[in-house]
């Protein structure tokens, strides 16, 4: 039997003005939502996922925003034709919505408990201390541990993953028939996305809610979801229940996104993209287990690049202004060898001191304890000066190109900067050809050598980024969750250029995150950190398949596996 329509939208068309120009960005769209159901919805940024869900809400910029043709039925209404005092009606009482960034979507000057308590007096006839009572019971209800800590605690005063259950329970106080959930893990490390998709697929069972779930993950769509819609520069490709649209994809760029992401079970010498599949220049050559030795073989025969020995690093809390400091040890007694041309993957979930190691490796932080050879330097005995000349051999490329440039200079003069320092290039000319020489390398155009961050997506400001890192001609770089908010095929095309650039310039690479697919991928070697401390140290593929530790098993398996193989797609 069929399950009734809870939201219906037919021939949907959204247009933006820019420089009172109008340019259509959803094009004729139609799709429903049943009752009690998960509909996910995949697609890239500018694929016009997330736009199409706010025109759900009303919640689409006035001034430069038009539905210019179709309709939204929901509840008998149709919700183009509302106003503003209507929407407020039905946003957090009937409809709902989680967003990606949860620390941008909570007030940071009220306590988590009294967010939610506003919703309910807002939405619902319970008195204040009804409404408090309430609110403890979602948080019980969205497994936050310590409700009453955290109902009197502020959004910066409790980790990610709970943010964002604090964010859900939000989303569900007023029951909503429909929850759309825009991006709600991508922020996340992979145990703590496992546990809200979870919860997310209890609680819609509980409330017998529907949730709109929007991804540009499809392997972890399918986790979740019942039916799938799949959007493409502001169409609808594909649609259809999960596994008819993961076992047999039509269109190419379904396919793409399923392939974009590495495979657990083979490694590709070159990761598809989307342009690869669109025209059809897909390579399936992999490395072989014997090419694999063969290359490690080269490597650890070599003296290390980088030895940490027993290295430590102690913060000190307060709790409040009387008691005593306690010592904290975000990286405890860790020590391993980093070898030429060699890339090291680091892994563990967020607070484990992935990131404060490499802090204290940069010379960014210094240990409290142990030392970092640098081709058999102690380079934390180094003066200043010394440590200034060393900077240029060790390099970092952030999580967030954008925060790292500086937004009033240009792209060129921001990758010549760091080279005038450091003295590489005879002349201001010499350094400008080698930029430019730079921007054709990562895949850029010479053109950009005077446009500002601002123009780019984030895929070519991670590619400038990647750009002045090497421009100083670097040893090892440090790759700190540098794929991690990309979208699958862009971060497909930093992956296949950051293996390039290592082929070419022989780089040693630390790389860190919580994506263990991508680091799998990516590494020789594999450390596994937990607490501070190294859980697991081995060959990469060697921890996957045969992982001994709880912990690393429990990372393992948090991993979203999708549907169906890899090569089955990429053999047809």
């Amino acid at each position: 039997m069929q399950k009734p329509k809870l939201l219906d939208i037919e021939n949907l068309s959204i247009s933006f003005s820019s420089e009172g120009i109008d340019k259509e960005i959803i094009h004729n769209i139609s799709y429903h939502l049943y009752a009690n159901e998960i509909l996910g919805v995949v697609g890239e940024s500018g694929s016009g996922k997330s736009v199409s869900s706010l025109a759900i809400l009303g919640l689409l910029p006035k001034k430069i925003s038009n539905i210019t043709q179709g309709s939204i039925m929901f509840d008998s209404q149709d919700l183009t034709s509302l106003g503003s005092k209507q929407f407020q009606k039905i946003r957090g009482n009937k409809i709902a919505m989680i967003f990606q960034e949860p620390m941008s979507s909570l007030n940071p000057s009220m306590t988590c408990g009294k967010q939610v308590i506003e919703i309910l007096l807002q939405h619902t006839n319970l008195s204040k201390a009804e409404a408090k009572i309430e609110t403890i019971s979602l948080f019980e209800k969205v497994k936050l541990p310590t409700p009453k800590r955290i109902y009197n605690a502020y959004p910066h005063e409790i980790s990610g993953g709970q943010k964002q259950r604090v964010m859900i329970a939000m989303a569900i106080a007023c029951k909503p028939k429909i929850l759309i959930a825009d991006e709600p893990t991508t922020a996340l490390d992979v145990t703590v996305q496992q546990e809200i998709i979870v919860l997310l697929k209890q609680l819609q069972q509980e409330e017998q809610m529907s949730i709109i779930f929007i991804s540009h993950d499809l392997s972890l769509v399918s986790e979740i979801a019942d039916r799938i819609l799949v959007m493409y520069k502001g169409d609808i490709v594909e649609q259809g229940e999960v596994n008819q649209v993961f076992k047999f994809p039509k269109h190419l760029y379904t396919k793409a996104l399923i392939n974009s992401k590495p495979s657990m079970d083979s490694r590709l010498k070159q990761l598809p993209t989307i342009d690869d599949f669109i025209n059809k220049t897909i390579t399936s050559d992999i490395v072989t287990s014997e090419e694999r030795a063969e290359i490690h073989k080269k490597i650890y025969s070599k003296k290390p690049l980088l030895e940490v020995i027993n290295l430590e690093k102690e913060f000190l809390s307060k709790s409040s202004w009387f008691s005593k400091p306690e010592a904290f040890k975000a990286v405890n007694n860790v020590s391993f060898k980093l070898y030429k041309g060699e890339t090291l993957g680091l892994v563990g979930e967020s607070g484990c001191g992935k990131s404060t190691l490499s802090n204290a490796i940069l010379q960014l932080d210094k240990a409290t304890a142990g030392s970092i050879l640098y081709k058999g330097l102690d380079i934390t005995e180094l003066s200043k000066s010394a440590m200034r000349k060393l900077r240029k051999d060790i390099q970092i490329i952030f999580q967030d190109p954008y925060a790292s440039l500086n937004p009033r200079l240009s792209v060129g003069k921001a990758i010549m900067e760091p080279m005038k320092v450091h003295g590489i290039g005879a002349s201001e000319d010499d350094r400008k050809a080698k930029v430019l020489d730079l921007l054709l390398k990562v895949g850029l155009d010479e053109t950009y050598f005077n446009r500002y961050p601002h123009e780019f997506s984030g895929g070519q400001r991670q590619r400038i980024g990647i750009a002045r890192a090497i421009a100083l001609e670097p040893q090892l770089i440090i790759c700190d969750e540098s794929v991690s908010a990309l979208d699958i095929s862009v971060q497909a095309q930093v992956l296949n250029l950051l293996n390039d650039l290592k082929s070419n310039f022989g780089f040693t690479y630390i790389f860190i995150s919580h994506d263990l697919a991508v680091v799998k991928y990516m590494s020789d070697q594999l450390v596994v950190m937990n607490k501070g401390e190294i859980e697991e140290m081995d060959d990469a593929d060697e921890i996957y398949n045969n992982p001994k530790k709880e912990y690393t098993k429990r990372l393992i398996h948090a991993i979203p596996k999708g549907l169906i193989k890899t090569d089955s797609i990429l053999s047809k």
